[in-house]
C-alpha cells in the first residue's frame, strides 16, 4: 500500500505512534509519505520506503494567522496525486482530518477514490473537539472519514457520548511500543548523574499540561521522600513547569527534584527510573505510562479513563482515584521499600506490555483495517 500519514510533529503521544506506526508500515514493504509542517521528532534517520513532505506556509499580509490547514490540504492532495496514494492516515480529529477530508474530495473530482482512515488521540476529542468553536466541525470530520479508530475504549465511549456520533463506527486499536526499544538491560544507565547513592528514582514524563496534575506529582514524591532515599525526574516541559518549580521550593524539595527538559528518546532515562507516576486528571490512553511498563518499571497513576486499560490495578502497577496523594504516596513507598515486590510488578509490567502491546502484534491490525476500509478485506 502506499499511505500518507499526517501527524503533529512535535513531542506528544500522537505524533510519536504515528512515527513510529510509519517506520513499522515501511520495514513491512508498506510505502509511506508523511505530510507535516516538519519533520516528526522520531524520525531521525533515513528509511527505506518512508519518505518526509513538509508544508510551506506562505505569509500574506492579507492573513493575520497563516492558513495552515488550507496549506496541508493542498500538499495532501498534490502528495496523493504525485504518488498515487491509496489512503490518507491521519492523527488527531482537528485539523487533520478536516484537512484530509478536503484533499479527498479534490481527488475524487480528478477521479481518484482514495480513502480516509482517522485515528482520534485524545484532547482532539476530550478537550479541542468539545469547544463550542470547534464541535461541529470535529463532528463533521469524523463522521466523513471512512475509517475510525481510537486508541482506547474509554476514549471510543467518550467520543459517542461527546459527539452523539450516528454515522461513526470506531474500531479500538491500542498504542503500542517496539519492545526491542525498551529493554532495561540494553542501556548502562548512568544513575549517578540523576541520583546520589542509595536513593530511588522516580520519574514523571509530559508535556506539562494542567490534566497532567505536576503539582500531584511533586505532592507525591514528597511524601514519599519523608520514608525513603529518593530524586524525582521530571522529564518534558510545558505551562505547569513553573507551579512544579515553585511547589518543589516550597516544600523544601528543591534539592531533590530534577527538571530534565524535553528530551526526544526516554528509553534510556526509564531504564534508570525505580517508579512512574503519572495522575493525571484523565489519559486517554497512557502512552508513557506503557513505555515505563515495557522497561520494568511499576506505574502509580489515576483510575477512571484510558491509564486502566494499559496498567492493571495491583498487578503492573498501582491505580487510584485522581486526586487521592496520599494513597498514591502510599503505593509508592510499598514497591519502593519491598525489593520482592517491586521485582514481581517490574516482570509483570514488561511481560504485560509485550504480550498486548507490541508492534508486532498491533500494526497488523491496522493493516486488516486499511485493508477493509479499502474494500480488499471484504
Amino acid at each position: 500500500m502506499k499511505i500518507g500519514i499526517t501527524c503533529y510533529p512535535t513531542f506528544g503521544g500522537s505524533g510519536a505512534v504515528a512515527t513510529e506506526l510509519g517506520l513499522q508500515l515501511a520495514d513491512r514493504g508498506h510505502e509511506i509519505h508523511f505530510i507535516s509542517y516538519a519533520q516528526p521528532f522520531r524520525l531521525v534517520h533515513f528509511h527505506e520506503g518512508l519518505f518526509f513532505h513538509e508544508v510551506e506556509v506562505n505569509r500574506y499580509p492579507l492573513f493575520e494567522y497563516p492558513p495552515y490547514s488550507l496549506a496541508l490540504a493542498v500538499s495532501m492532495h498534490e502528495v496523493a496525486r504525485r504518488h498515487e496514494l491509496d489512503l490518507f492516515h491521519v492523527h488527531y480529529a482537528i485539523p487533520h482530518a478536516t484537512t484530509a477530508w478536503i484533499a479527498r474530495e479534490m481527488l475524487r473530482d480528478e477521479g481518484s477514490d482514495i480513502k480516509l482512515v482517522t485515528t482520534l488521540h485524545g484532547t482532539d476529542i476530550t478537550l479541542i473537539g468539545q469547544d463550542p468553536s470547534y464541535w461541529s466541525i470535529t463532528k463533521f470530520s469524523i463522521e466523513r472519514s471512512d475509517g475510525l479508530t481510537a486508541v482506547s475504549e474509554y476514549l471510543q465511549k467518550v467520543t459517542y457520548e461527546a459527539f452523539e456520533c450516528a454515522k461513526c463506527a470506531i474500531r479500538v486499536i491500542p498504542n503500542f511500543i517496539d519492545p526491542a526499544v525498551y529493554q532495561r538491560a540494553i542501556y548502562d544507565c548512568q544513575r549517578d548523574a540523576l541520583a546520589a547513592q542509595g536513593e530511588k528514582i522516580v520519574m514523571h514524563i509530559s508535556n506539562f499540561r494542567k490534566v497532567k496534575r505536576v503539582e500531584d506529582v511533586v505532592r507525591i514524591f514528597d511524601r514519599i521522600a519523608r520514608k525513603v532515599p529518593a530524586r524525582l525526574v521530571l522529564v518534558g516541559d510545558g505551562p505547569e513547569r513553573p507551579l512544579a518549580v515553585d511547589l518543589a521550593q516550597e516544600l523544601g524539595r528543591e534539592e531533590q527534584v530534577l527538571f530534565l527538559g524535553k528530551i526526544e528518546s526516554v528509553a534510556e532515562l526509564l531504564a534508570c527510573a525505580d517508579l512512574f507516576l503519572l495522575p493525571s486528571e484523565e489519559e486517554s490512553f497512557g502512552l508513557v505510562a506503557l513505555e515505563a511498563m515495557a522497561t520494568g518499571v511499576p506505574v502509580v497513576g489515576s483510575s477512571g479513563s484510558g491509564l486502566r486499560e494499559v496498567v492493571i490495578d495491583g498487578l503492573t502497577g498501582r491505580l487510584h482515584p485522581v486526586g487521592d496523594v496520599e494513597s498514591m504516596a502510599e503505593s509508592s513507598v510499598e514497591l519502593l521499600t519491598d525489593s520482592d515486590l517491586w521485582k514481581r510488578v517490574s516482570e509483570a509490567a514488561r511481560t504485560s506490555a509485550v504480550e498486548r502491546f507490541s508492534a508486532e502484534r498491533i500494526v497488523p491490525i491496522y493493516e486488516s483495517f486499511y485493508d477493509e476500509v479499502l474494500g480488499e478485506g471484504t
